[in-house]
């Protein structure tokens, strides 16, 4: 994947510059548990050396983006490839995380993510860490929309891929 400009096609969306990307196989990535932080903990690192409190901010995101890892590394698929890329808008990361995985989990991943976009999610987050409603990995997708002001949403993948989208406002985000 070419590192360009960061373009979607949603009217009125804003332009997100480039700052990284990490490109790595899907089964050298589920390998080990300790990539997930491992990756997280470089992206993090890469992107906080320019904000007002980059220690602050690299903690922030090297956090989130770890739960986000671990959501890609229960994928069930075992070829193909993932793609962890980081842009920037103001405020605001975006994080891009393509990576392969089967039907059954591509229909989990939207139906999840149209769940976080919902009226009810700070409820719907109180219940599921209660125990009492979802799997972890519907956990993770609504930690980040409560705990992060994250926004987040499914785009197209070629092949048997999915793409996350995670907008992440860090840098206005209050403790």
């Amino acid at each position: 994947m070419p590192m360009g400009t960061v373009h979607h096609h949603l009217a009125g969306e804003p332009t997100f510059e480039p700052m990284i990307q990490i490109d790595m196989e899907i089964k050298a990535f589920v390998s080990a548990w300790k990539h997930c932080d491992y990756v997280s903990t470089y992206m993090a690192r890469m992107i906080s050396r320019n904000r007002s409190d980059s220690v602050r901010h690299s903690n922030l995101f090297s956090s989130a983006f770890n739960e986000l890892l671990e959501v890609a590394f229960r994928t069930r698929h075992a070829d193909g490839e993932l793609a962890c890329r980081v842009s920037r808008h103001g405020a605001t990361d975006r994080i891009e995380l393509t990576f392969p995985c089967v039907p059954e989990e591509r229909q989990f991943y939207e139906q999840a993510v149209s769940l976080v976009a919902g009226s009810e999610v700070r409820e719907r987050y109180l219940n599921s860490v209660s125990g009492d409603l979802a799997p972890s990995r519907e956990v993770v997708l609504l930690e980040l929309a409560i705990d992060y002001n994250a926004t987040l949403r499914v785009e197209e993948a070629d092949g048997d891929a999915i793409k996350l989208v995670v907008d992440l406002p860090l840098e206005g985000l209050q403790n």
